[in-house]
């Protein structure tokens, strides 16, 4: 199975997401839009969590990916 994903970078390695982007949006949309439904997120909630932003994020299609990060190479 092929699927377009888009990685949602953070300072925190821990808090590195994977997210498939939803078949009918094109790659160079998805980031924008993804961005954009994370800051309304955070806007509604001040306090929010990585469940928050999930949430509203798949509410919108995208959804989160298992994945591994490797080691640090320094």
């Amino acid at each position: 199975m092929n699927c377009k994903v888009m990685v949602l970078p953070s300072r925190e390695p821990e808090q590195i997401r994977l997210v498939r982007i939803p078949e009918d949006m094109e790659s160079h949309e998805a980031f924008r839009h993804a961005t954009g439904v994370i800051a309304a997120a955070e806007e509604a909630n001040p306090q929010f969590t990585w469940e928050d932003i999930e949430d509203a994020l798949d509410a919108q299609g995208f959804r989160t990916l298992d994945f591994v990060l490797g080691p640090a190479l320094d």
